[in-house]
């Protein structure tokens, strides 16, 4: 079976990127829709990849004008099902893809402990396919549970771990800016230690230590994996990256109350990593240095063989699918 990967830049794009190998059959063929920037061109280098104009977050303009787009790409792409982890792009693809007849797989974001986003309300109401959830707690006979992208994730113990001397500081890429933890940080963060601060479109002045807006998706491994400590928004995507290369990381959740986000999810998700000891969780305003003492005698450790994320055939409409009748027709004009 040929599958559409599609997800939005950021922790959407991590996540499908972590459950590709165990939604997929490595005999299937794949071909993944998302925007362009650094961390697609990064994770997504020699994949068959179709780049799309960008739509943000609750940009509902943009999400209208993709639809056409993304209409005939379902048709050009050759595909029989589509599995999306959101945001935006979710809601341009599986409501057409399901009026194809083609199999149609949302997965709620990690980042929802209590139920779904907005994303996932829609597309619950449209009945555009089957839908998951990555938390027990909130799943049923509509929201299917199969696993979570931190399955197969486990803490382990650091033993005699030494002073923090080398951290890392990684805002993300959300529009809204993060001074608080900015801020903050400037007060508790050791004298002696060398800081690399990622800050994205957080505007700041003159910091201790080196300062980049973005670091392509291998530096930043690698500078997390050569930190004592990773402080990060908690974004999935941010701490994905950290657990995957052994990192226990802080996760500072953005606040919607001091207009850091539309929404409490990294309150959620910085909680759920904390409960399940694979990350050291504070507010900006309380962070100090015990809490990056306590994330440098921690690390993780990630299993070579997680389990499947198994999906669910949604109910299809009977109708041979477009696109697969035309398998290897000509691309789209973003594909690469």
């Amino acid at each position: 079976m040929r599958t559409l990967l599609v997800a939005s830049n950021g922790g959407h794009l991590s996540e499908l990127h972590h459950l590709r190998d165990r939604l997929v059959p490595a005999s299937d063929s794949v071909v993944w829709v998302t925007f362009d920037n650094a961390q697609s061109r990064d994770l997504l280098a020699g994949e068959d990849v179709v780049l799309v104009p960008f739509v943000g977050p609750r940009d509902y303009r943009g999400l209208v004008g993709s639809l056409l787009p993304g209409r005939q790409i379902l048709r050009d792409a050759g595909v029989e099902r589509v599995v999306s982890t959101g945001a935006a792009l979710a809601l341009a693809f599986l409501p057409p893809a399901h009026r194809l007849g083609m199999s149609c797989h949302y997965i709620e974001s990690a980042a929802r402990t209590d139920g779904p986003s907005s994303t996932g309300q829609l597309l619950r109401g449209l009945r555009s396919g089957s839908l998951y959830s990555q938390h027990r707690q909130w799943a049923s006979r509509t929201w299917h549970y199969s696993g979570s992208v931190f399955d197969g994730i486990e803490p382990v113990a650091v033993p005699d771990p030494g002073p923090v001397r080398r951290v890392l500081v990684s805002l993300g890429t959300s529009p809204f800016p993060f001074t608080r933890l900015v801020r903050r940080l400037l007060e508790v963060l050791p004298a002696q230690a060398e800081v690399l601060w990622q800050v994205g479109p957080t505007p700041v002045g003159e910091l201790p230590g080196r300062v980049v807006s973005s670091l392509s998706h291998d530096d930043l491994v690698g500078e997390m994996r050569a930190a004592d400590v990773v402080v990060c928004h908690a974004g999935v995507g941010s701490a994905l990256t950290a657990l995957s290369v052994g990192r226990c990381p802080v996760l500072v959740p953005r606040r919607v109350a001091h207009r850091e986000h539309v929404d409490e999810h990294q309150l959620q998700i910085a909680r759920a990593l904390a409960a399940r000891e694979l990350a050291v969780a504070a507010d900006a305003d309380r962070l100090d240095l015990s809490h990056l003492e306590l994330a440098a005698s921690a690390a993780t450790r990630t299993s070579d063989q997680p389990p499947a994320f198994a999906l669910h055939d949604a109910a299809r409409r009977g109708r041979r699918t477009p696109g697969a009748a035309r398998a290897g027709a000509g691309r789209s004009d973003g594909r690469r």
